[in-house]
C-alpha cells in the first residue's frame, strides 16, 4: 500500500554474533528522542547459557540500546536493562520507551518463572534519568500482561497507558488505564481494582474471537486524535496465523472513544527478513517517531531483527477518519441486473455474465459469456447507446467453440469459450478468452476480427483462435493493452494466483509461442484480496495514468470483490496506486446467490463525461453495471 513503505536498508539492527547477549536476535525496537539523538531500546536474546538457579540451558532476553542521529543508522549497542530482579530473572522482553515529565520510562515484559507460563509473564518498568543507567525497577501488573506503553503527556490531568492484558490467556485485550500519580502505575491495589472492571477499559479492536490483538508502538498525537499502531494477528487460535500491523485513532480526551480504525493490515510479512527468522512470518509494531508528514514506524521482523517503515500521516488519518459509508464505492445502477438469461435461446438459457465492452463512435458494444443448460460457454453480443440499457441483443452467439481445445469432452461438463476481453488496435478487434474442453487445463486463446466486420456482426470472420499460454498450466483473465509500450504489445494474464504481464513483438502468434510469466500484481496477506487476484477488463488510459480494474478473493471468506490499480502512462509495469478497500463487494441478491455465490466479477469498463462505468458478472449468473466519478476514484488511491 502506498501510504506505508519499508526502509530500503532494513533491517536496521540485526543480531550480532560477536556479542553473546544479542547473538540470537535483536528485535522489537522502541525509539525515544534524547537531545539531538535518537535512542532505540530493543529486545536482545543471548546464546544458550547455563542458568544456575534452574540448572538448565536457556537463552535470556535483555534490553539493549543503540544510538542514532537520524533514527536509521545505529551504533554503540549495549545492555541497559538486565534480568536482575526476582520478577524478571528469566528475561526482560519487548521494551516500550516514553520520555515523560523529566524521566524515561521503559515498560517491558518480565519473565519470572521457568518453564514459562502465563502467571510468570507480566509487565515491569525500568526508570532512567539519561538512558545510560537504570535508577529503579518495579513490577507493574499482578496479572498476565505484555507490551505496556505510556502516553507522552497527561490526558485531562491523568497519566495514561495502554496495555495488552491476558496476552498468554487468549483472547488478549488492549485496554487503557489512568493514574493520578506515577507511583500508582506499580500499585497492586490499583491494578486489582482496575482488573475487576477490565471490560470497561477494553478497546473493542478484535473483529473475531479467533484473532489476537496486542499493544504496539507509543501513541502519536495529532490534531484529530491519538494514532496507535497495534499488532493484529488473524486466526491466532488456529494454525493459519497471519501477523499484521494495524492502526486506530483514539479521541484526544477520552480513550474510550475509537474515532476510526483500519479494517485490514497496513503491513504484513513479505520481505525475506520478515518471513525467515527465529519465528517466521512476523511483523510486530514496537515503536514510532513523529517526523511531521511521516511517521517512522519501528517493528520487529520474524522475531529476529529491527526494521523501519515510513507511514504518510495525512493519508493514514484520512483512512482512519472516513466512515465506511463515505468511502469511495462503485454505485450500482437501479436498472441492475441489466442482462439476464434468455430461456428461449438455448445457448444462453442458464446464465449470462462476465461482460467485456468496447465503445466505438458513442455506442457501447458488449461481448458476454453465456451458458447453455449443458454448461457450454459461448459469447453473446449486445449494444447500448447510453451504456445502461442494452436495447439490442443478438439472438445468436457472437462466438463459440471451434477447436478441440474448447470443444466439450465431458457430457454436461463445463467447456467452451469463457470470459472475453476485447481490445481495439489498428482497426482490428482482438479478443482474448479462456478456452476449456473440460479435460485439459484452461488456457488463453486469441482471435481477432476487423472493426468493420465486428460492427456489421459478421461473426463468421473471426480468425481461427490460437492458444498463447503454455500447455498443462491453468491460465485465465487475459487482455491486451490498447497501445504499444516502447514498440511492444503488452498483455496481461493470470498463471496461478497473480496478475502477470508479458511483452511481445507481434500479435500474430504461431501456436508454439507462449506468454511469459512476469508476476506483477499479487495477493496481499491479510487484506480482502489475500487469496488470489485476477485482471478484470482492458485498461483505459486517463490523464492520471492507465486505469485497471481487478478482482480479488479473500482467503478467509472466499468472496470476490473489486479493486483498482493505477499504472504509469509510459511504464505500465509501475504501479502508482492500488485500492486499500474494495470498491464493490457482493451485496444484492443477484450477486449473493447464483451459480457461484458471493461474486462480483468485472470485465468491462468505459469512461463517459468523467464517469467510470464498470460492467460485471453477478454470482456467475447475470450482468450488472456500477459507476463512480473518475476524480473521486483516483483520489481514493494513495499515490507513491
Amino acid at each position: 500500500m502506498a501510504i506505508i513503505k519499508r526502509y530500503s536498508k532494513n533491517p536496521v539492527i540485526w543480531p550480532n554474533k560477536y556479542q553473546s547477549w544479542e547473538a540470537e536476535s535483536a528485535f522489537n525496537g522502541s525509539p525515544v528522542k534524547k537531545d539531538d539523538d535518537i535512542i532505540l531500546a530493543y529486545r536482545a536474546t543471548s546464546k544458550l547459557h547455563f542458568h544456575a538457579q534452574e540448572q538448565v540451558y536457556l537463552p535470556v532476553s535483555q534490553i539493549g540500546v543503540a544510538n542514532s542521529h537520524d533514527g536509521k543508522e545505529f551504533h554503540n549497542r549495549k545492555v541497559l536493562v538486565r534480568p536482575d530482579q526476582e520478577f524478571d530473572k528469566f528475561g526482560c522482553e519487548d521494551p516500550r520507551v516514553t520520555y515523560f515529565e523529566g524521566k524515561y520510562y521503559i515498560f517491558y515484559t518480565a519473565l519470572s518463572q521457568y518453564p514459562f507460563n502465563p502467571q510468570g509473564i507480566k509487565v515491569a518498568v525500568a526508570i532512567s534519568d539519561d538512558m545510560n543507567t537504570i535508577s529503579e525497577k518495579h513490577l507493574v501488573t499482578p496479572f498476565n500482561a505484555k507490551a505496556m506503553t505510556l502516553f507522552p503527556e497527561r490526558i485531562n490531568g491523568k497519566i495514561a497507558v495502554l496495555v495488552s492484558v491476558n496476552t498468554d490467556l487468549p483472547p488478549a485485550k488492549i485496554a487503557f488505564a489512568l493514574f493520578d500519580k506515577i507511583e500508582d502505575i506499580w500499585s497492586q491495589k490499583y491494578w486489582d481494582k482496575w482488573y475487576s472492571k477490565l471490560d470497561s477499559y477494553t478497546l473493542p479492536l478484535q473483529r473475531n474471537n479467533l484473532d489476537q490483538v496486542e499493544v504496539g508502538a507509543q501513541p502519536i498525537k495529532t490534531d484529530k486524535g491519538w494514532i496507535i499502531f497495534h499488532s493484529y494477528i488473524r486466526n491466532y487460535l488456529t494454525d493459519k496465523k497471519v501477523f499484521g500491523i494495524e492502526a486506530a485513532l483514539l479521541d484526544l480526551n477520552n480513550l474510550n472513544i475509537i474515532k476510526g480504525r483500519t479494517d485490514y493490515p497496513l503491513l504484513t510479512p513479505e520481505e525475506d527478513y520478515e518471513i525467515y527468522g527465529d519465528v517466521p512470518n512476523i511483523v510486530f509494531p514496537s515503536g514510532a517517531l513523529d517526523k511531521g508528514e511521516k511517521i517512522m514506524l519501528y517493528y520487529g521482523a520474524a522475531d529476529t531483527s529491527c526494521c523501519i517503515a515510513f507511514v504518510k500521516k495525512e493519508p493514514l488519518l484520512k483512512i482512519l477518519t472516513t466512515p465506511k459509508s463515505h468511502r469511495p464505492q462503485l454505485i450500482r445502477r437501479p436498472e441492475n441486473p441489466i442482462l439476464t438469461p434468455k430461456p428461449q435461446n438455448s445457448w444462453e438459457a442458464r446464465a449470462v455474465f462476465n461482460p467485456s465492452v468496447l465503445e466505438i463512435d458513442g455506442i457501447v458494444h458488449m461481448a458476454y459469456r453465456a451458458m447453455s443448460m449443458d454448461n457450454t460457454s459461448v459469447m453473446g453480443y449486445a449494444r447500448s447507446s447510453d451504456g445502461i440499457n442494452f436495447d439490442y441483443r443478438s439472438d445468436n452467439p457472437m462466438y463459440g467453440p471451434r477447436m478441440p481445445f474448447e470443444e466439450k469432452r465431458v457430457p454436461n461438463g463445463n467447456s467452451g469459450c469463457e470470459d472475453p476481453r476485447l481490445t481495439l488496435i489498428d482497426e482490428k478487434v482482438y479478443m482474448l478468452y479462456t478456452a476449456y474442453n473440460g479435460v485439459e487445463s484452461p488456457r488463453v486463446a486469441l482471435t481477432h476480427i476487423s472493426k468493420e466486420d465486428f460492427l456489421a456482426e459478421k461473426w463468421e470472420n473471426w480468425t481461427i483462435p490460437v492458444l498463447i499460454s503454455p500447455p498443462h498450466y491453468d491460465n485465465k483473465d487475459a487482455c491486451i493493452l490498447p497501445e504499444k509500450i516502447n514498440g511492444k504489445y503488452m498483455l496481461f494474464h493470470r498463471m496461478g494466483i497473480d496478475v502477470d504481464y508479458a511483452f511481445v513483438d507481434s500479435l500474430d502468434f504461431d501456436g508454439n509461442t507462449w506468454l511469459e510469466e512476469n508476476i506483477w500484481l499479487y495477493n496481499r496477506m491479510g487484506l480482502w484480496d489475500d487469496w488470489k487476484v485476477g485482471l478484470s477488463g482492458t485498461p483505459i488510459i486517463t490523464d492520471y495514468g492507465w486505469l485497471l480494474m481487478y478482482h480479488g478473493v479473500s482467503n478467509e471468506d472466499h468472496i470476490y470483490r473489486v479493486g483498482i490499480v493505477l499504472m504509469d502512462k509510459d511504464d505500465p509495469t509501475k504501479i502508482l496506486g492500488r485500492s486499500y478497500y474494495p470498491l464493490l463487494e457482493p451485496q444484492e441478491q443477484y450477486e449473493l446467490i447464483g451459480q457461484v455465490n458471493n461474486v462480483v466479477f468485472p470485465e468491462g469498463m468505459i469512461i463517459r463525461d468523467n464517469l467510470v462505468y464498470v460492467y460485471y458478472g453477478g454470482a456467475d449468473s447475470v450482468i450488472g453495471v456500477a459507476t463512480i466519478n473518475l476524480d473521486e476514484l483516483i483520489h481514493s488511491l494513495e499515490l507513491s
